[in-house]
């Protein structure tokens, strides 16, 4: 009985120190106080980073970031743009006017019925000096009466034409006034394959609603592109884009990466009528010789002869002169005292290649001397009695 009476109490007691260690425990557990926590770099938190932003870092962040999107396109954009111009043309078209009545007869009584008409069209062009001439297109203004140039500063300037050139496709304008920005020329030779290429002008009118060029962006992505000749313009070693040209942009600069003009903007191929990344660009090498004879005298002479009649080769004549390919021109004749007989040409050669390029029949060399002009040089890579000749035939103007 007395055992029992001293084990009730000592029980009670162990009870009671069990339950308030539990409750000590809880609260410790469940504490409103706040932790303390090691520092960075305390035993047990190596490489534990914490990041606290300012409004100074945040800044910076921001300005890392406007930083990124500017690059090289964005500044060749920039500097380039001030040069673009939007050009609005007025120009007279005549057409004759046919009806039921249109037939010999009645033309030889009444003449012809011929309607003019003034149109207005809109192009693109940019400044390549500071005493305000301007590149454009001879599709845009080569047969203006009246040119109107708005230059994104909001001004209109009325601009005279120089001089336009068909067969190249190039008009020079000029400007009063001086102290333009203006395009520095690059080099089309050095043009690569796949580097960026940037497109300004003015599709559509658009330039007209806020006087700012449009930008489109590609790559380069064909160069030395010969196209057919349309309306007796001989578009030959032109520059291809995927850059987005549209109707509109004709007479734009087409620039590299760092804002150099490397062609003037002038086709599109548009098979469902729109753009399907098949842009070309006139090459800006073959540009700067047509302004420099546009400057001179407002036009380029053309007006020149060889002294050679050619023929394509067929099977038979591959046949008789043991050729391996049907193709080349054969030289039927040439005029005595002639640039080809100065050159050293003789009735029987075989043209197989004019300057670098393949002549496959006689349209391809009528298409290449077409695109020359006077003074210029032609190399000519000639078969002669199975022996390979390279001859240079200089262009003369024809003789009155």
């Amino acid at each position: 009985m007395n055992r029992r009476m001293w084990l009730l109490p000592l029980t009670l007691i162990v009870l009671f120190l069990l339950f308030a260690g539990g409750l000590v425990g809880y609260s410790i557990g469940h504490s409103s106080r706040p932790i303390d926590v090691q520092p960075v770099g305390s035993p047990g938190f190596e490489g534990l980073q914490t990041t606290s932003f300012t409004s100074t870092d945040r800044d910076s962040v921001s300005e890392a970031l406007i930083g990124a999107r500017r690059n090289a396109i964005t500044r060749a954009v920039a500097m380039a743009s001030p040069a673009v111009v939007g050009i609005n043309v007025i120009e007279v078209q005549q057409y004759r006017q046919y009806s039921p009545w249109d037939d010999p007869f009645f033309r030889y009584f009444f003449g012809d019925r011929t309607v003019t008409r003034q149109v207005q069209e809109l192009g693109s062009g940019f400044i390549i000096s500071p005493d305000g001439y301007i590149l454009t297109n001879d599709h845009v203004a080569g047969n203006a009466k009246e040119i109107t140039v708005t230059l994104t500063n909001g001004k209109k300037y009325k601009a005279e034409l120089i001089g336009t050139d068909r067969v190249s496709d190039i008009a020079l304008l000029k400007i009063a006034g001086s102290d333009f920005p203006s395009l520095k020329l690059g080099n089309s030779e050095d043009v690569v394959i796949g580097e960026w290429a940037i497109a300004l002008g003015n599709p559509f009118g658009l330039f007209e609603y806020n006087d700012k060029p449009t930008v489109t962006v590609g790559v380069i992505s064909a160069t030395g592109m010969n196209l057919q000749e349309k309306e007796g313009r001989n578009y030959r070693g032109m520059i291809q884009t995927d850059a987005a040209i549209n109707a509109g942009n004709s007479g734009g600069p087409l620039l590299n990466a760092v804002g150099e003009v490397i062609g003037v903007n002038s086709v599109i191929y548009t098979p469902n009528q729109g753009n399907i990344g098949l842009g070309f660009a006139i090459p800006i090498n073959k540009v700067k010789t047509i302004v420099e004879g546009l400057k001179r005298s407002g036009r380029i002479e053309r007006d020149f002869w060889t002294g050679l009649e050619v023929q394509t080769v067929d099977r038979r004549i591959a046949r008789y002169f043991g050729l391996n390919k049907i193709e080349g021109v054969i030289v039927s004749d040439v005029q005595r005292g002639s640039p080809a007989d100065r050159a050293g040409f003789q009735v029987n050669d075989i043209i197989m290649r004019a300057n670098g390029e393949t002549v496959t029949d006689d349209s391809v060399l009528l298409s290449l001397i077409s695109d020359l002009k006077v003074g210029d040089i032609i190399r000519m890579n000639v078969l002669r009695e199975k022996k390979e000749v390279d001859l240079k035939l200089r262009l003369e103007k024809r003789p009155s």
